[in-house]
């Protein structure tokens, strides 16, 4: 809501500056200023004001937002009939807490770089985070495991024998995500591993990768945005890192749909179901 504006003292202003995110930051002009917000989306997009970096941006927070607010919301609002002792909430947090570790690795690739840029220890402390909620999940999840066998034990007849234990929840919301946000995971993979590649069968993918930066920060080697780029390549290592992490954060969410929609099953008792539903709510409000 308000893209380049620090709120963690000079750590998140140095990031803001690495990322060139305080471009987009302006308060110059009051309570008329657009502050980084919405308001700062302009109509044309031009080489001076950069839509596509605030685009990638933009996208990077509502990612981030729909991540992180995927372990919050259950947790706070708890459905009646979710249970942790019984496992139902174990999906997710396996989701999350390797959503977590790939998140820490990414910024530890990128560590020495924000060191130099005097953002090293803000992303220190959120790779610490990130690693300390991993480790609490899986061992909850551990030891939830153990209590819902205890419990549970071995049920070999479905009581009420509308589905089968081992079929997915609904699939309509499977082939749904297996299209949509198998064509998602497609691109933003893409701008994890492998930024500035064109995608042929993706229509106009050129223009959004230039309008996006990519050719800028990852000019495809052997291409004539290479020997236009190459040289100004690393003065856009920020740019490069906050597309990395969006993409990253998009790929989370993808996983967190493909795990309630492939991963999960009925069970004998529509368990499954409830592990699907507490994904399923979160996410629908993240699309959106």
């Amino acid at each position: 809501m308000a893209t380049g504006r620090p709120v963690a003292g000079t750590m998140d202003e140095a990031l803001m500056v690495f990322t060139k995110s305080n471009e987009f930051y302006d308060d110059s002009r009051g309570w008329k200023s657009t502050g980084g917000g919405l308001s700062s989306v302009a109509s044309v997009t031009t080489d001076a004001n950069n839509m596509g970096g605030l685009f990638v941006r933009k996208l990077c927070g509502a990612a981030g937002l729909a991540v992180h607010s995927q372990k919050i919301v259950p947790l706070l609002f708890q459905p009646s009939n979710a249970h942790f002792v019984l496992g139902h909430f174990n999906p997710m947090l396996y989701v999350a807490a390797l959503g977590n570790i790939s998140l820490a690795l990414l910024h530890y690739s990128y560590l020495p770089d924000l060191e130099a840029a005097g953002a090293g220890d803000l992303v220190k402390i959120i790779m610490s985070m990130l690693v300390f909620e991993a480790l609490v999940m899986l061992l909850y999840c551990a030891s939830a495991t153990i209590s819902a066998r205890k419990l549970i034990g071995k049920i070999s007849v479905s009581p009420d024998g509308a589905k089968k234990a081992k079929s997915v929840v609904n699939r309509v919301v499977m082939r749904t995500v297996g299209i949509v946000s198998g064509v998602i995971a497609v691109i933003a993979g893409r701008d994890l591993l492998c930024p500035g590649q064109i995608i042929p069968i993706i229509p106009r993918d050129d223009i959004y990768l230039e309008w996006t930066n990519a050719f800028v920060h990852s000019p495809p080697p052997n291409s004539p945005e290479a020997e236009d780029h190459s040289l100004e390549a690393p003065f856009y290592l920020g740019d490069k890192y906050v597309s990395h992490v969006m993409a990253l954060h998009v790929l989370i969410t993808c996983a967190f749909k493909v795990t309630s929609s492939f991963l999960i099953r009925t069970g004998f008792k529509n368990e499954g179901e409830i592990k699907a539903n507490m994904i399923w709510k979160v996410q629908s409000i993240g699309d959106w």
